[in-house]
C-alpha cells in the first residue's frame, strides 16, 4: 500500500497580471508582425516560458546590438528598462513594444517625479536584479542610491535633508518594512510612496506561504533561479516555520526520496511559472505516492492589465 501525503496548495500562487500581459504582448505582437520578433532579456524569469515562446518566432536577446535585423519589432521585458534603451531603439530606428509591468511602471514615475522636486531617492532591491538596472536607469547618473539589507540601511550617510525611498516589486515583505523602519529612524523626515511599492502579487503569495509553511515537514517553490519573487518565497517558508523549503527551477530537482518520507508538504509558484510546472510537480509526486491536495486560499486576485492599444489585429 503507498503511503499517503498531505499537499498543502497556497493561493494564489503562479502567474500575476503583469506576467500574463508581458506574454500576451510577445503572442499579439508574433500575430500582429509574424516571426520573428526581438524580446530584450528574458521576457519573465521562467525557462519553460521562454522556451514556449521561442517555439512561436521569439528570439531573445541581452542587447539591442545583438539584434541582426533592425526592421523587426522588438519587446521590452517585464522587468523594466533603463531609459537609454528606448532611446536607443529609436536611434536604430526600430519599433519596439514595451511589456513593463505596469506596477514597476508606477515605481519608475514616483522616483521621477520625486528626482524633479529635488528629493535624494533611495531604492531598496537587489543589485544587478533587471527591475532594479530599470529604475536607477530611469534617472540622471549618481541621482539614486541602491540600499540591499539592513546593514546597508544602518551605514547610509547623506547629508540631503530632501530624502524619499523607492521599492523594488519583487521584495520580501518582512525584510523590507525592518529596512524602512531603520531608514525611518535615521532619517525621520524621509518621503515614502503613497502606495506601497511592493506589489498585490508579491504580498499575496507570501502571505498565503506564511499561512501553511508551519503545517508543512517539507515546502517546494516551483519557479527560476532568476526569480527574485520566487526565491523571496522560499525564505518566506523558511522564516514562517519550514526550515526544510526548496527552490524546484526543474524536474531534476525533485527530491522524490525525501518526499515521500513527508507526511505533509507544500507546493507555490513564483509568479512567472505556469500551473502547468506545479500540476507536472504534483504527478510526480502521485507516481510514488497517495496524494490528497489541501487548497489553501487567502485571497481572490482578478487584476487585469490590457495589452497596448497597437497590438490589436
Amino acid at each position: 500500500m503507498k503511503n499517503k501525503i498531505n499537499i498543502y496548495l497556497p493561493s494564489p500562487r503562479g502567474f500575476c497580471a503583469g506576467v500574463d500581459r508581458a506574454i500576451e504582448i510577445v503572442k499579439k505582437s508574433i500575430d500582429k508582425y509574424g516571426a520573428p520578433v526581438y524580446v530584450r532579456h528574458e521576457i519573465v524569469h521562467n525557462k519553460y516560458v521562454v522556451e514556449s515562446l521561442k517555439k512561436i518566432g521569439a528570439i531573445f536577446v541581452e542587447e539591442l546590438d545583438e539584434i541582426k535585423d533592425t526592421s523587426r519589432p522588438v519587446i521590452f521585458s517585464a522587468h523594466g528598462v533603463p531609459k537609454s534603451v528606448p532611446k536607443e531603439a529609436s536611434n536604430l530606428k526600430m519599433e519596439y513594444i514595451d511589456a513593463t509591468c505596469p506596477l514597476v511602471s508606477k515605481v519608475h514615475r514616483e522616483a521621477e517625479n520625486l528626482n524633479k522636486k529635488g528629493y535624494r531617492i533611495l531604492l531598496i532591491g537587489h543589485k544587478n536584479h533587471p527591475e532594479v538596472i530599470g529604475t536607477m536607469g530611469q534617472l540622471p547618473k549618481g541621482q539614486i542610491d541602491l540600499i540591499e539589507n539592513e546593514d546597508d540601511a544602518k551605514g547610509y550617510r547623506n547629508e540631503n535633508k530632501n530624502l524619499a525611498f523607492v521599492t523594488q516589486t519583487t521584495l520580501s515583505v518582512d525584510d523590507t518594512k525592518n529596512i524602512i523602519s531603520i531608514l525611518k529612524k535615521k532619517f525621520p523626515d524621509i518621503k515614502e510612496p503613497a502606495k506601497e511599492d511592493i506589489c498585490y502579487a508579491t504580498t499575496n503569495r507570501q502571505k498565503a506561504v506564511k499561512e501553511i509553511a508551519k503545517k508543512c515537514d517539507m515546502f517546494f517553490v516551483i519557479g527560476s533561479h532568476n526569480s527574485s519573487n520566487s526565491l523571496r518565497l522560499v525564505e518566506v517558508a523558511k522564516k514562517s516555520g519550514c526550515e526544510n523549503s526548496k527552490l524546484i527551477h526543474s524536474e531534476k530537482d525533485i527530491p522524490i526520496d525525501d518526499i515521500i518520507k513527508c507526511k505533509s508538504i507544500g507546493v507555490s509558484s513564483g509568479a512567472s511559472a505556469p500551473e502547468a510546472l506545479v500540476k507536472r510537480f504534483i504527478d510526480n509526486i502521485k507516481e510514488k505516492v497517495d496524494v490528497e491536495i489541501k487548497e489553501f486560499v487567502v485571497a481572490k486576485e482578478n487584476v487585469i492589465f490590457k495589452t497596448p492599444r497597437k497590438l490589436e489585429v
